[in-house]
């Protein structure tokens, strides 16, 4: 062992005259620890929201849209256009439209309703597995004896009162020209299945039924838009790009980060505010770092000067404080680290904390550990620690021997 580490322990493990300065080094240690626990838990906990929310926003929805001024003509010929375009991995036609959805005479909601083919749908978004009672193709077959199907979102299904096999009333605003006015179009539907995507939003006010009914429900004689699912979803803005300039100016398209960039900029922003008050705790504890050292500087005059009258060159006795700093630093991050990796851990396998779905989008609180996030919060604990060993080591390199034995 270099006689550098060796010094640095036997001071970091001082006894008797200077157990103060043990003392304070438990607690430079503890808030080092203290810090980087909360900053791995705060950053894990805001990744794994951003991750969660992004997840169920892209199983809810397509990656890439595309729509077209003055309605879709063609848009088979659009479909087999789009599925020669590279990353390209489902396409599929949609349709949406808002309606008032009542049961008997009491309850009602608004609804979203979006038509579908429900063969190509779950080639673009998780529908399909999403599905909790009945089966979405059962909105496909129309039958003139029956009214068509429509599928709920579970907990618009709860607010309604219905379940599969119930009928609803439908009402659109596109309505039927009367002598007495124009009159808002009623439909009734039955109730073919239940679905929950895991977003409040959808699951309390989206339905789905086959292309032609929504068609004639708001009166439009084709999909609105086309909706594209991609093998990478971060390609998805060079895509839109692409696209935007391969299809020409009569044709709009929007990608889901495009869409989405006010929520995931709020959700960074948040990350970096909690990142820097947190890593806040971690300076504080560096503080406390550099007030011990100082402490053993004044305690050690003696020492030091009979180590450099002995032959210990001013680099060394630098490098016995930096050492010493290093070692408080190193062992607060790694328990630190590793306490609060366990108790993210812990929290996200077992779903301790519980979220307002109307408010979060989420039923719990996700944690997520990125190996990045962690080994820079790791690296950055050390290398603050380490900063603070400067000063102090650096006064200790500058002592001249003379005058601390004379006045030691």
């Amino acid at each position: 062992m270099p006689f550098e580490l060796q010094i640095a322990l036997r001071y970091l493990l001082a006894r008797r005259k200077q157990a103060f300065i043990s003392v304070i080094s438990l607690i430079s240690i503890l808030g080092v620890m203290v810090g980087v626990m909360a900053l791995v838990i705060a950053v894990a906990l805001m990744t794994g929201l951003q991750g969660e929310l992004r997840d169920r926003l892209l199983g809810s929805t397509a990656h890439v849209y595309v729509m077209k001024v003055g309605g879709l003509g063609d848009y088979q010929a659009d479909m087999t256009r789009l599925r020669q375009v590279p990353h390209v991995v489902g396409v599929a036609p949609s349709l949406t439209g808002q309606a008032l959805a009542t049961v008997g005479g009491d309850r009602s909601r608004f609804v979203s309703i979006k038509g579908i083919d429900p063969v190509l749908e779950k080639q673009v978004t998780d529908i399909g597995r999403s599905v909790k009672s009945g089966h979405l193709s059962a909105i496909a077959g129309e039958n003139a004896d029956q009214p068509p199907g429509i599928v709920l979102g579970r907990d618009l299904a709860k607010d309604l009162g219905v379940s599969a096999g119930d009928t609803v009333k439908v009402l659109t605003a596109q309505g039927t020209l009367t002598p007495f006015g124009i009159l808002p179009r009623t439909r009734q539907m039955k109730v073919v299945g239940t679905f929950s995507l895991g977003l409040y939003e959808f699951d309390t006010s989206y339905a789905f039924v086959s292309l032609p009914v929504a068609a004639r429900l708001f009166d439009k004689g084709g999909p609105d838009m086309i909706e594209l699912r991609l093998d990478d979803i971060y390609r998805a803005p060079d895509v839109s790009a692409q696209l935007a300039r391969q299809l020409g100016d009569q044709y709009v398209v929007e990608d889901w980060a495009s869409m989405n960039k006010s929520l995931f900029s709020a959700l960074w922003l948040e990350k970096m505010a909690i990142s820097i008050t947190i890593g806040l705790i971690v300076m504080v504890a560096a503080l406390n770092i550099v007030a011990s050292l100082i402490l053993l500087v004044m305690e050690k005059s003696r020492d030091i000067a009979i180590l450099k009258t002995m032959g210990a060159t001013a680099k060394s006795v630098m490098t016995i404080f930096m050492l010493q700093g290093l070692i408080i630093g190193v062992v607060g991050t790694t328990i630190g680290a590793g306490g609060g990796w366990l108790v993210a851990h812990v929290l996200d396998t077992y779903r301790l904390l519980h979220l307002p779905m109307d408010v979060y989008q989420v039923s719990y609180v996700p944690f997520t550990i990125q190996r990045l996030d962690f080994t820079l919060i790791v690296g950055a604990a050390i290398a603050i620690c380490f900063l603070a060993t400067l000063y102090p080591a650096r006064q200790a390199a500058k002592l001249d021997p003379a005058e601390a034995l004379r006045y030691g």
